[in-house]
């Protein structure tokens, strides 16, 4: 039933409760809005977190000049410093293929394992779902620091910190591409007395590849910003030299690999968009 339309202020809408006048003349009452429990709630909340973490807001309105000093020199970027940018620029883009490649490699058998509609045998399905969640708890700066403990400063262990951080991502999103493609044409082949991966190959494989190569992209466009900052933890690119230049307060030096990075990762983006509408 149509109810008559009647203008309501906003501050009744949410804090008093609305009366709907039906046609036949009867009046419904709503009940009141949550909505100030709800901003009661995360009000305390973030009372809460911020005592815990020791957070000031008055220290903010302190230093907010130096806030704006900095930034004023970041966004003056020197441009004679961008020939000292190019190579870890280079390093870091190495990096960054190298680790996409490996790890997207990697999660292709690991994607059909963990999928339910393929891999019917339970035990396998749970252990290779824990290992890939293991691997995806734990952030790139975490496993670069790791490998770099290992085998040493450089961009080989920025690379293998990102081959597995690209492997976790993509094989998480590839099985969940997996399960929901038609089985129809699987089950046809698998009833023909095709093995599984035959069957996978011919019937499942076209379905999922536009996806697979979308999450590719995605991923290392992804990765070009996180090797970015390995450098902070001796796994080379550009994150020694942003580390430098702010611990020397060459400002308008780091504004210049902010803008470099800021390009790259523009043209990398353009170029992924190019590479999805070809493939689709």
């Amino acid at each position: 039933m149509r109810t008559l339309e009647k203008k309501i202020p906003l501050f009744d809408r949410i804090f008093k409760p609305e009366h709907i006048v039906l046609e036949n003349g009867h009046t419904v009452e709503r009940p009141k809005s949550r909505m100030p429990l709800v901003v009661l709630i995360m009000a305390i909340a973030l009372l809460i977190a911020a005592h815990t973490t020791g957070f000031d807001f008055g220290i903010i309105a302190k230093r907010i000049g130096q806030l704006t000093v900095i930034l004023g020199r970041i966004f003056r970027p020197n441009f004679e410093f961008f020939p000292k940018v190019i190579p870890p620029l280079i390093g870091t883009i190495k990096m960054s293929i190298v680790g996409t490649v490996v790890g997207c490699i990697l999660s292709l058998p690991f994607a059909i394992f963990a999928s339910s509609n393929i891999n019917k045998n339970k035990p396998t399905l749970f252990i290779v779902r824990i290992i890939i969640s293991i691997v995806r708890s734990l952030p790139v700066i975490v496993y670069a620091y790791l490998f770099v403990f290992i085998f040493g400063m450089g961009t080989f262990a920025g690379s293998l910190a990102i081959g597995v951080f690209t492997f976790g991502i993509v094989t998480k999103m590839l099985y969940e591409n997996i399960e929901t493609i038609d089985m129809g044409p699987y089950e046809a082949m698998q009833s023909f007395g095709s093995t599984t991966l035959e069957s996978f190959w011919s019937a499942c494989v076209p379905q999922i590849l536009p996806q697979y190569f979308d999450n590719c992209l995605y991923c290392f466009e992804l990765n070009v910003r996180q090797s970015s900052i390995l450098g902070y933890v001796g796994a080379g690119g550009l994150g020694i030299l942003i580390t430098e230049r702010i611990s020397l307060r060459a400002y308008e030096d780091a504004g210049m690999i902010f803008l470099t990075i800021f390009a790259v990762v523009w043209l990398i983006d353009l170029m992924n968009d190019y590479i999805r509408s070809r493939i689709k």
